[in-house]
Parts: C-alpha cells; structure tokens; sequence
C-alpha cells in the first residue's frame, strides 16, 4: 500500500492541508491504481486522494443507508426480506474518498482496514445463526470493506458454512478488487468460488481507465471459472458524468464479459457533497446512450434511499411527485421517500420524466 506521506512528495503535493483529512478518513491506495494516476486530478485521482472538502461539508449523512438500524446482529444488514447484506470483511483495497461507509473507517484508531489487524470484521458466527434462523432468507450479498481481501481459507469457511444451510440459495460478492488489486485475482481464488456455484461477483468500477490489462485477466479468470460477473459504477462529478466516458467503461466491461448492472446516484454521504452529480444527469446520460450501444450495456440508473428505504430504479413509475426541492419516490414497500435535489435541477427533472411517461408535476400519490 501507498502512504501518503510518500504519496504526497512523489506528486509534490502540500500535504500540511490534507493531514488534517487524513487523520479523520485514512488514504489508502493499492500500488496498482496509483500506478493508474497519470496527472493531478486526473478520473483515478479524485477518486483516492483526499479534499479538504470533505471536513467542510456537513450536508449529508454519516449513515445515509440507515445500515446501523438495520442491523439486527452486528456488521449483518437485513433490509429486504428475502436477503441480507453481511460485511464480511473490515479491509479496503482502496479507499474511496465518497464511501457510503466512510464512517467504520473514521480515524486513526478505527481498526477498520487496518493491514496489521485481522482481516476479518467480527461477530461471523451471530451472522451465521441469524442466517440459518431466518428461513426467508435466500440470498446473501458479502461485502465489507471487501470479501476478496480476507484469506483464502477464511473465504472458503465462510462460502462453505453458507452452503450448509438450506434455504441460501444465492450468494453474491461485491468488490473492488479485480480492478484495484488484480494480482489477488489468481487461479486458486476462482477455482475456490467455482466450487460454491451459484455465486455471482459485482464488480466497482467508475472509469475506463480502471480496466487495464491486468483487470481485464483477472476478470478472465473468474469468468473462465464460471462466475456470472457485473458491474456497479457510481455517478461521480468530473470523473465519469458524461456520455462518452460511461458509453466507452460500458462497452469495454461488456467485452470483457462484465455485464453493466447498476449505474448508481451518489449517496448521501456526508463530506462527499463534491462528488454529486443532479439526478437529472444520470437519466440523460443513460437516455443518450440507448441505441448506441449495445442494450446489454445499458444498467439500471438505481437511487439507495436515504433512511434505509432500499434502491429503486429511477424511472417515471416510480416518481410520485417533484416539487420544492425534493423527489417523492415510491420505493420497493410502494412508500413514498423524499429524495433532496439540487438547486436549479427541477426542471430539468421534470423534462426527463415527462417526455418518458408523461409525469406531472403532482402526481397523485397512491
């Protein structure tokens, strides 16, 4: 891993400003990615380095998912009924600097993907009894900081005892990794998750710039492996929010046989607001893109809730009402979720939904 002490003298940074940000939210950076950076402020930088504007901004919400409330044991999310979201993993091959978990990562005394410290988060066997208890449940998402990072003798534990109980019927992997870290991707890991089929890995990716050669082998490899791989990229200010740059990172994950799942409206993380696009940019982008490119890149432009409402898909069925600032969404209970937007982007809103569905400004609600 890079520091950033070293980080900041090989760019000739002044790092007296960005101490201060260090301390309260860590850098981290995998020698891969920073091998990536080619200039200052480059799609790859602002990703990683830090801002001071992430002290100065107070906007948002340290746990805008609401994943603390919906914890009934420790480091286990159980927001829908049919599946649960178990952090696994208290290591980062990375630290995004808009991290929806910026929180577990607060200082330097948080553990949370410290390198001496083990890698795996606490409390695997209460996950495990809530798991096997719960017959609902039928599909476990692993995510963390990131499953990829725990030792392969951990990560087979884990698959294995969820294979032993009956009524999982999926699992699933979110990481970072394979573009991060791809050396971690090695034959030995997917032969590992080829022999607990059906499993399914998603991948972060924002930029086209992340898939190097190196990324594009390790997805070979899981793929050759038999892993169905997809893709989630967050909307990001001035590193992906255009057409272009979406339409050639979707392509080219398809050709690497990464199918494009989510396109994902920022959260509203606090000290994160210098990432967020409006949500009108999303809907166009995607809507330039269709028919030209192929449909199966085309994702699904999905908004999580803030309070724990769950992610629902931004189209006109959806939105019940746009009005003084706020989107009333209908989320996946049929409830409707005040979503905030950013100054001047009403209009526009209402132009994107309308010509698409015929939204009214007042929409009855149901």
């Amino acid at each position: 891993m890079i520091q950033f002490a070293d980080f900041a003298q090989k760019w000739s940074l002044d790092a007296g400003p960005l101490e201060a940000v260090v301390r309260e939210h860590p850098f981290r950076l995998s020698g891969h990615f920073e091998r990536l950076i080619h200039r200052i402020g480059d799609p790859v930088w602002r990703q990683f380095v830090p801002d001071v504007r992430e002290l100065s901004d107070l906007s948002g919400l340290e746990d805008p998912l609401a994943e603390e409330n919906l914890s009934p044991v420790p480091n286990l999310v159980h927001r829908y009924p049919n599946r649960v979201l178990w952090l696994v993993s208290n290591r980062c091959a990375v630290h995004c600097r808009f991290c929806t978990r910026k929180r577990k990562w607060r200082g330097a005394a948080i553990s949370h993907c410290n390198a001496d410290g083990p890698a795996q988060m606490p409390g695997h066997g209460s996950a495990l009894h809530f798991i096997a208890g719960n017959t609902a449940i039928q599909d476990v998402l692993l995510s963390g900081g990131d499953p990829l990072l725990l030792p392969l003798p951990e990560l087979a534990e884990i698959l294995l005892k969820l294979r032993q109980i009956p009524h999982v019927r999926i699992v699933r992997i979110g990481t970072r990794v394979p573009c991060a870290m791809p050396e971690l991707v090695t034959p030995e890991l997917a032969a590992l998750l080829s022999r607990h089929h059906p499993i399914y890995v998603n991948i972060h990716c924002n930029h086209p710039s992340e898939l190097s050669p190196e990324a594009e082998n390790a997805c070979r490899l899981l793929a050759d492996a038999g892993v169905p791989l997809g893709s989630q990229t967050v909307l990001l200010k001035e590193v992906n929010d255009n057409e272009s740059i979406l339409g050639e990172l979707f392509h080219h994950l398809l050709e690497i046989r990464v199918r494009p799942y989510y396109l994902m409206q920022m959260d509203l993380t606090r000290g994160t607001a210098h990432f967020r696009t409006p949500v009108s940019a999303g809907l166009r982008i995607l809507r330039k893109l269709r028919n030209h490119i192929s449909g199966l890149a085309i994702p699904h432009f999905v908004i999580d809730l803030p309070g724990g409402h769950g992610k629902t898909a931004l189209i006109p069925e959806m939105v019940r009402e746009i009005k003084k600032g706020q989107m009333i969404v209908e989320n996946y209970l049929g409830r409707p979720v005040s979503y905030p937007l950013l100054q001047f982007e009403e209009e526009e809103l209402v132009e994107l939904l309308h010509t698409r569905k015929g939204l009214s400004r007042k929409r009855p609600a149901k």
